[in-house]
């Protein structure tokens, strides 16, 4: 076992960003709908398109009954239902089975709002007749919960009977309640009334109400049925359980991100920023003011295009936008997440006029009337952020519910664009950042270097942001980089920061490990340790850092690794996870000066930085500060760190470590599985060859032992193989 010497000395070398750890949000594997957005129906108003095709070459179709079916009422007894069975037609359900194509029909004859026009007509044909949700992967109750219910609904014939709602399965009903509906407000009395009443009978109604789960339940459906045979409209049908945070968020994702105490997030991505085509870009004033008008939009990741799925057809094709979460509920989420530790600053990413240049070669010329209007969108967009209330945007975002700013700072102009033939980034850029400065100075723009790393794409874009940089100082405060890639480049290039120029900032906007199996291994995770050691080491010029992608809804997954992967009752933290949090709850303030230490280390595939954290709580109180290391260990044997002083005395007493390993004390041998394949340079699976879920499973995380807790220091630490070990003292 090899035994290391680490002195450590009270000199620094530079300020670290307090901004470095942050999150980055994407609606990607099922995050948002589905996923942190609490709403429990699956294609809510009847909006659901399928998307079919590669993501430059598809069709989309609508398929408004998407996740809803009939629901007849029971009223067999087993004699009839034998004859039912039988295909006998003397059987009463059997004439309701009949007409049940009757039964759902969509309409976008005057609907609840023009945005979102589709709704249901819903015809009982029986007293006690409903139709079902299929809810993602069916309803999940909590005994004892309440769950909040609201939906609109207008009358076309129903001149009595009310509405029930119940969660059931198998027979068996979990919770239920009955709704008192609003019937015929305006009988006829004479025939020249009836102009009167039709025009009545159009007005929708809200309508609120609360299920209490009986029982706990895992995949029910959730009904909704007349209690008389008549015809009623429905639209933007909701379930939200009672402890979702601010009625918006499931309540255990947002309690795993807060335990992370982010710096700041990035939304809402990605390549949804972008869209597959211009029309379909994520367009941020579609997603705020009432849910009824959020004009919901199909989403990229329903296309083939991610690395798990490869195929025509998709089995998530019917993936969409509800915006449930908007630009308004990211800004809260930000609050939110702030905490005593540190504030969660929002960074918002704006469209410049490009689709996603991975699947389309559409663009919005720059000397247009259409591409002003982007640019206005982004100063749009800081009025609906800061502005006071007696503005336009900041009435809208006063009548939501804050009056108050959101105190934004910063703002990410393009996602992962690059000057190409077809691209010409710099002079949108150039657009962006003028306009912003002249009307709020304050504001950090931020650029982007696209894709990838290393190449002369990258290159051209650090070029470009440095030289205008040097005339204008305020051109742009960090540039975004993207890098998914092998663990073994993480090790090899623990010092890409350590050689670049100070005078444009960096932002490390999407990075992760992608072992040959794209799972979430204790090594990929230590690997990203590694080279977050040199982010932090280097925190003088990375300044903000978020692991890509953040959600993965198991079964439902478009991308791997993720950090945190979850199912309708479960979440699971990755390796990855605990690595973030390692680092964000141990951050410094001041970069220790090492001596080159760290690069001797790193011959041992030992991996470092060391820093030193204003901490009141610290045990040694006598200059108010404590300083931190963090250790990665990338090689296959263990080892072990000593810790002494400049003149060689050991460094000992009580200390704070926080140890991540594999459970099973020795982390697995990544190796490709059959959850791999190659179409067109695309790694993935079709699902002909194997379910999304079974490629789930595949990939699924590698078990952790995660530990952090007070000890006595004796001077020394032992690391294990593939592991990651925090000291504070």
């Amino acid at each position: 076992m090899k035994k290391h010497t680490l002195i450590l000395t009270d000199k620094t070398t530079h300020k670290i960003s307090p901004d470095m750890i942050g999150l980055f949000f994407e609606d990607i594997n099922f995050a948002a709908d589905g996923g942190l957005y609490a709403e429990m129906i699956e294609n809510r108003s009847f909006e659901a398109v399928k998307s079919k095709g590669e993501s430059h070459n598809y069709v989309l179709r609508e398929d408004n009954l998407y996740a809803w079916s009939e629901c007849p009422a029971n009223v067999q007894t087993s004699a009839k239902a034998q004859a039912s069975e039988a295909g006998t037609s003397n059987s009463p359900n059997a004439q309701a089975n009949t007409n049940a194509a009757d039964a759902l029909e969509i309409s976008c004859n005057e609907p609840v709002s023009q945005n979102n026009p589709h709704y249901l007509r819903f015809t009982a044909k029986n007293d006690g007749d409903g139709f079902k949700n299929k809810a993602y992967d069916g309803i999940s109750l909590k005994k004892g919960m309440k769950y909040k219910i609201s939906f609109y609904a207008r009358e076309v014939k129903y001149p009595e009977g009310k509405i029930t709602v119940y969660v059931k399965k198998d027979g068996k009903v979990f919770a239920k309640t009955e709704i008192n509906f609003n019937n015929s407000k305006n009988q006829p009395k004479e025939w020249m009334d009836t102009i009167r009443v039709t025009c009545d009978t159009l007005e929708w109604e809200q309508y609120n109400a609360e299920l209490t789960a009986l029982d706990d339940v895992q995949g029910a459906e959730f009904v909704v049925a007349l209690t008389k045979a008549g015809c009623v409209e429905f639209d933007l049908i909701s379930m939200i359980p009672e402890d979702a945070v601010a009625g918006i968020f499931r309540k255990d994702l947002f309690n795993a991100l807060a335990d992370l105490h982010p710096a700041f997030l990035r939304f809402p991505g990605g390549c949804i920023v972008e869209g597959t085509s211009i029309m379909r870009r994520y367009q941020w004033k579609n997603t705020v003011g009432e849910l009824k008008n959020r004009k919901i939009n199909t989403n990229l990741w329903a296309l083939q295009g991610g690395n798990v799925t490869s195929a025509w057809e998709t089995p998530d094709c019917h993936y969409m936008q509800s915006y449930g979460i908007g630009f308004y509920e990211y800004f809260l989420l930000c609050e939110l997440l702030s905490s005593q530790k540190r504030t969660c600053k929002p960074l918002p990413v704006l469209s410049v006029g490009v689709a996603c240049q991975f699947r389309s070669y559409e663009t919005v010329p720059v000397d247009s009337p259409e591409f002003q209007q982007y640019v206005q969108d982004a100063l749009d967009l800081i009025e609906f952020a800061n502005g006071e209330v007696t503005t336009k945007w900041g009435a809208l975002r006063a009548s939501m519910g804050h009056p108050k700013s959101f105190n934004l700072d910063m703002i990410a102009i393009g996602n992962e664009q690059w000057e190409s033939g077809c691209v010409d980034l710099a002079p949108r850029y150039i657009a962006f950042e003028k306009a912003i400065h002249q009307k709020y100075p304050e504001i950090k723009c931020l650029g982007t270097a696209g894709p990838f790393v290393g190449n002369d794409f990258h290159k051209n874009a650090w070029d470009f942001y440095r030289i205008v940089g040097q005339k204008n100082k305020n051109f742009s405060y960090a540039v975004d980089e993207h890098y998914y890639v092998a663990p073994e480049w993480l090790y090899d290039n623990v010092n890409f920061y350590d050689d670049y120029p100070r005078d444009v900032l960096v932002f490390a906007g999407e990075y992760a490990a992608h072992d040959a199996n794209l799972s979430n291994s204790v090594d990929g995770a230590v690997a990203e340790a590694a080279m977050m050691t040199g982010m932090e080491r280097n925190g003088d010029v990375v300044q903000l850092a978020s692991y890509a992608p953040l959600f993965n809804r198991i079964g439902h997954s478009q991308w791997t690794p993720d950090m945190i992967w979850f199912d309708a009752n479960h979440v699971v933290l990755t390796p990855t996870y605990y690595v973030q949090k390692m680092f964000s709850d141990f951050s410094g303030n001041d970069a220790l000066e090492l001596n080159g230490q760290e690069k001797t280390l790193r011959e041992d595939k030992i991996y470092i930085s060391a820093v030193k954290a204003d901490d009141k709580t610290a045990d040694e109180k006598s200059n108010g500060s404590a300083k931190i290391v963090k250790i990665a260990n990338g090689s296959e044997e263990e080892q072990i760190v000593c810790f002494t002083k400049e003149d060689s005395s050991t460094i000992t007493g009580n200390a704070e470590i926080a140890r991540l390993c594999a459970a099973s004390g020795k982390a697995k041998t990544v190796v490709a599985t059959d959850a791999i394949g190659t179409t067109g340079g695309t790694k993935g699976v079709s699902p002909d060859f194997m379910s999304n879920l079974e490629v789930c499973q595949k990939r699924a995380p590698e078990d952790v032992k995660f530990t952090c807790g007070k000890e006595i220091f004796n001077g020394e630490i032992t690391i294990p193989a593939k592991s990651f070990v925090v000291v504070k003292f």
